[in-house]
């Protein structure tokens, strides 16, 4: 078995849509990035390259081409998954936790969970996202953005 650590953090900016998770939250402000700035769905995918020792988001996904500008990091969390397979392994168990001060994530949780399940071909059950504050410390408690940490356990399949 392998276990890999994923971290990810945008800023806030203004205008929506706020992805997280792979599903669009009803906020004022989206995250910026060279993609949708998926955070939780970039920590996910970080922790799965690093359990295979294959780098991170940025060796597979450059922010300078062109070709990832915009692009649904779902698309990245499948790509990934396809690599880790092609190594051999399948996804044993994840565990993420999203640091927000705002919008609240909690009536979001599980379908941002059965998206991620679906992703990587495993049962909800197996995926566990959490969200939590910083108690109004640091950049995510000022609101100026969005932070997120993953942990995985791949298998040999």
């Amino acid at each position: 078995m392998r276990i890999g650590y994923g971290y990810d953090v945008h800023r806030f900016e203004e205008g929506g849509p706020l992805i997280l998770g792979g599903i669009e939250i009803p906020f004022e402000k989206s995250l910026s990035g060279h993609s949708d700035a998926d955070v939780l769905l970039h920590a996910v995918t970080d922790a799965l390259l690093g359990a295979c020792a294959l780098g991170d988001l940025g060796k597979h996904f450059p922010d300078t081409s062109e070709d990832y500008k915009n692009i649904d990091s779902r698309v990245l969390l499948r790509d990934v998954f396809v690599l880790i397979k092609d190594k051999g392994f399948c996804v044993g168990n994840i565990d993420a936790t999203i640091v927000a001060e705002k919008p609240k994530l909690a009536s979001y949780i599980d379908e941002m969970r059965q998206v991620i399940a679906q992703d990587l071909s495993v049962d909800i059950d197996q995926v566990s996202v959490k969200a939590t504050t910083s108690e109004g410390l640091g950049f995510e408690g000022n609101g100026e953005g969005v932070s997120a940490k993953a942990v995985v356990l791949l298998i040999e399949s």
